[in-house]
Parts: C-alpha cells; structure tokens; sequence
C-alpha cells in the first residue's frame, strides 16, 4: 500500500506555493483599508492632521497675541517709570530749593536776633542813662521860685511813664 504523507492542515501551507498571490491580496486589503478610511474622514469632516495645523496655528496666535501683551505692558511700565523719575526730579528739585529758603531764611533770622540784641543793648544803655540822669537831679539845688505841691507829683508821673515806654 502506498500511503499519502500527511498533509498539514495549515492555511499558510496551502498558498505557500503561491506567493504573488498573498502579496495582492494584502495589497488589496491594505488600499480598501486606506480608501475606507479616506472615505470615512471625508464623510465625517474629521480630519486629525488639519485639527493638529489649526491647533498649531491657534498656539502660534495666541503666542504671538501674549507677545504683543508683554511688549505693551513693558512699554506701559517704561512710560509709568519715566512719570516716576520725572515727578521724582521734580520733587528733588522742590526739595532743594526748600532747603535754600530754609537756609535763607534761618540766616535772616541770626541777622534779626543780632540786631534785636543790638537794639536790646542800646535800649538798656538808654535806661542805664535815664537812671543815672534822674539820680543826679534829685541831687541837683533847687530851683529858685516855689513850686507848688502838685507839681512834684506829675513830674514823677512824667518821669514814671517815661521809663514804662523805655522798657516796654
């Protein structure tokens, strides 16, 4: 008896004899694959590559929009920055010459009181003088004639109110 060697039962096996056949039937597979796939994007508008560029895109705005904010913020705080130096020099300015007026001022002021102390002194020589010229008069002889009892006391009137205004 001659016996069949057993043949195996695999797929591969059978069309192992014929390779150009399996390579276009995976051809075949592989462009309907793509072709439903394309079909299917087309169909729904869902296209990822152009949602990634939009997307790219939108970042790229949006970068450039945050770009241009900074720049005009930076340009704000230069402006604001430049007011604060002014205003800064403006009140240094003022300072100085608050502080000349100050220093004016004070010398006026040692001028006044030197003189005050000079007035001061010279009035103080007029009393001491006045003092001295009233103290020789009671020594002084009378006066020849009489003198009535009412003139002695006016003239010490006379004489009191005389040094009231050389103090006052």
């Amino acid at each position: 008896m001659i016996e069949n060697a057993p043949r195996s039962a695999s797929p591969i096996a059978r069309f192992g004899g014929q390779p150009i056949a399996i390579a276009a039937a995976a051809l075949v597979i592989v462009v309907l694959g793509v072709t439903s796939i394309t079909v299917w994007r087309s169909y729904t508008g869902n296209a990822p590559e152009t949602d990634r560029v939009v997307a790219a895109r939108q970042l790229q705005a949006r970068a450039a929009q945050a770009s241009e904010q900074l720049v005009e913020k930076t340009k704000g705080l230069e402006a604001t920055q430049l007011e604060s130096i002014d205003q800064l020099q403006m009140v240094q300015d003022q300072l100085q010459t608050v502080r000349r007026l100050l220093a004016t001022q004070q010398s006026d002021n040692r001028k006044l009181s030197e003189q005050v102390g000079t007035l001061t002194e010279a009035v103080e020589g007029l009393r001491q003088s006045f003092a001295s010229a009233q103290a020789s008069e009671p020594a002084a002889a009378p006066a020849p004639g009489k003198r009535s009892a009412k003139a002695k006391p006016r003239s010490n009137r006379n004489a009191n109110r005389s040094r009231a205004k050389a103090r006052g």
